[in-house]
């Protein structure tokens, strides 16, 4: 059964939560995949979103969440021209990703530290979100929850590391997904968790050997 959020969708600037505020929350998203602050942003809206972006203020509810601000924003009418203000550049392209759900957008975001992230998720009704791609790893991330993403090599062992690294940390597990393009070679793991995850736990699971980066996110 849905709850009443996933019904309604929550406070929101904009006529549609799939086209405003789950845009906003997919902006946010890769934003903080990202982990800096974003000075360039390339847009592909697919299905409907290809076709009702412009008239749903869809283009101004990503680049508001790319730039940090809430579904709530009243700044996100304006978000366009504050992007233009702060030296963010946007482009917008109507993409087709065949058979995907139709509110979906593929975002690539530059940093000003020259990070990168290619972004791929879809506004699933509500405001709700999933993120399906990140980086060309195939990942479920739904943003409800504290959120562990690490990429590691792909061998046995890592996996037991980190998780026995969140028991020891009383911090519990939610949902958990690994993905892996070559076998052996390098691999995503998304642990969505109960508990905040703190900077001591990143720095132990750091510490793991195999394991390349990781990061946490705060539920959205």
């Amino acid at each position: 059964m849905n709850g009443v959020f996933d019904i309604i969708g929550p406070v929101m600037i904009g006529p549609s939560s799939s086209h405003t505020a789950g845009a906003v929350r997919l902006g946010i998203m890769a934003r903080k995949i990202l982990g800096e602050e974003p000075v360039k942003a390339t847009i592909g809206f697919h299905g409907s979103f290809s076709q009702t972006y412009k008239g749903h203020g869809t283009d101004k509810a990503i680049i508001a969440g790319i730039m940090g601000f809430e579904t709530d924003d009243e700044r996100i009418k304006k978000s366009l021209h504050i992007a233009d203000e702060i030296g963010l550049e946007y482009q917008f392209n109507r993409i087709d990703l065949g058979d995907v759900h139709p509110n979906t957008v593929v975002i690539y975001l530059i940093g000003k530290a020259g990070r990168t992230t290619r972004v791929v998720g879809s506004s699933i009704g509500g405001g709700n979100i999933l993120i399906t791609q990140i980086d060309g790893y195939a990942v479920e991330l739904t943003g409800r929850y504290p959120t562990l993403i690490n990429i590691h090599h792909d061998k046995p062992g890592i996996i037991t590391q980190v998780t026995k690294v969140l028991s020891q940390n009383n911090i519990n597990i939610a949902f958990m997904r690994v993905s892996r393009q070559i076998r052996g070679e390098d691999a995503m793991m998304i642990i969505e968790v109960d508990e905040p995850i703190n900077k001591d736990v990143l720095n132990k699971i750091q510490t793991v050997e195999g394991v390349y980066h990781c990061f946490s996110i705060p539920p959205i």
